[in-house]
């Protein structure tokens, strides 16, 4: 019987344009290609967002391997900027073209053609997982967060979680993921008094406030690195007052600053540390200071172990290349997968993600199928 082909899959996911919370026809079809191979499949959608979950083997096996991915993208940007139509998957030099040609359409179609393949040529004794979401790239709240719901509804059960984003900086089989930063946005409004730029002293200018504490905050070291993480990075991303006048000091000041913070940190320590600073500045300058603090995720390791080995194993058997075992870059579902067994990430290097003219070497969709493969069969040895 002939292998499923990831390149071919890719492309045909490629051309759902599945940007986020559309579906575009990307789970339809993958539902459909895997119920043909004996996978039993739920939908999980929540909200707008659509969810696929699929089982193959035994509900509640001990032994059991998960793969997550997203087939939601992120728009366009400019499309007339793009040399190749963004959802035509068109090839040309070895390199296959489309907005989620990256991230993570052909991870998605790797590990689905490995499963398929695998279950088919050796059926193991014991059961394989897919969860595939169309909310990773928005706010990720009716997910991953929505099949993990489902699956504890319905006692399912991974043993262990392997999420295909690409993780590679620039070579295949470069780096493996076992781990993420915690991410944290936080939104400063400070209130004074609006006034006559002349007659500073009858007005409270926000800004002056303002300066001051986004100066106390980036300049603030929040720690020097752990053993599995760099240092926690502060970043000012944007101060507005949205005042056009040469003459007037506005009445309110807006800040925005994102943190990125490591295992020495929580999301509750690091809100606490900002409201402190905050009330400081309010107290010296006589303003108001508002603030609003989303967490997107905390930080969290998978420690180096038996499933960073299995892994790592099958990629260096593969590329030749032994990865390095990693925790940078920004957030992903691994985030959410943790709180349900251990997780790690691998998939294809990420150079051209959310670009203009998004691409991927096919050789190394193939390749990626590969390392899947020999990753379910030494799980299952």
């Amino acid at each position: 019987m002939p292998q499923t082909d990831p390149a071919r899959l890719t492309a045909d996911l490629i051309r759902c344009p599945s940007m986020t919370p559309e579906e575009g026809g990307a789970l339809v079809l993958l539902e459909k290609l895997l119920s043909g191979a004996g996978f039993e499949c739920t939908r999980t959608d929540r909200g707008e967002v659509s969810n696929l979950f699929a089982r193959w083997g035994a509900k509640g096996h001990v032994k059991t391997f998960g793969f997550n991915g997203h087939t939601d993208v992120v728009p366009l940007g400019d499309e007339a900027a793009w040399t190749m139509p963004p959802f035509g998957a068109e090839e040309k030099d070895g390199l296959m073209y489309g907005r989620g040609a990256t991230d993570m359409k052909s991870g998605v179609a790797a590990f689905a053609a490995a499963a398929i393949d695998f279950v088919r040529d050796s059926p193991p004794d014991g059961a394989i997982i897919l969860t595939i979401t169309g909310d990773e790239e928005g706010d990720a709240v009716d997910g991953t967060t929505a099949l993990l719901d489902y699956m504890g509804r319905e006692d399912e059960q991974m043993s262990v979680c392997l999420v295909g984003e690409p993780t590679c900086p620039n070579e295949m089989g470069e780096m493996i993921k076992i781990g993420r930063r915690g991410s944290l946005t936080a939104w400063f409004t400070i209130t004074g008094v609006q006034g006559h730029s002349a007659y500073p002293h009858r007005a409270n200018n926000p800004l002056n406030a303002m300066a001051r504490l986004m100066d106390r905050l980036a300049s603030h070291e929040l720690d020097q690195g752990t053993d599995h993480f760099d240092a926690s990075t502060l970043a000012v991303v944007t101060i507005d007052t949205g005042n056009p006048a040469t003459n007037v000091i506005p009445a309110q000041a807006a800040s925005t600053v994102n943190i990125r913070f490591n295992d020495s940190h929580s999301g509750a320590s690091l809100s606490a540390w900002l409201q402190g600073e905050a009330g400081k500045v309010a107290a010296d300058f006589g303003v108001e200071i508002g603030i609003k603090v989303k967490v997107s995720g905390e930080s969290f390791i998978t420690p180096p172990g038996a499933l960073s080995d299995l892994v790592s194993a099958a990629v260096e058997a593969e590329t030749g290349r032994k990865p390095d075992l990693s925790t940078t870059g920004g957030t992903s579902d691994a985030r959410f997968v943790k709180n349900h067994c251990p997780v790690v990430e691998f998939g294809l290097v990420g150079k051209t993600m959310h670009q203009v003219d998004e691409r991927v070497e096919v050789a190394q969709i193939h390749q990626l199928k590969s390392i899947y493969t020999r990753i379910l069969q030494d799980f299952f040895a």
